[in-house]
């Protein structure tokens, strides 16, 4: 079975105040548990989280290497 997180536990990953991990889960932009009263959130939620949000850099070309037209 998945390892669940407390909202804490997500927050720390995140690099993120609570308020903001809260925030994710009240707009539903993660995926959470309800466990009675508590809120868990899986792990592959949190990592898929990261992917979905993570921006590639945009690679430029060296100046050098433009041909002449």
């Amino acid at each position: 079975m998945e390892r669940l997180l407390t909202v804490d536990q997500v927050a720390e990953r995140l690099g993120t105040g609570v308020r903001f991990a809260r925030r994710l889960i009240e707009e539903r932009r993660i995926r959470y548990v309800k466990v009675g009263r508590h809120v868990r959130i899986p792990e592959s939620a949190v990592r898929d989280y990261l992917a979905a949000h993570t921006v590639e850099p945009v690679r430029l070309r060296r100046a050098g290497l433009r041909r002449a037209a």
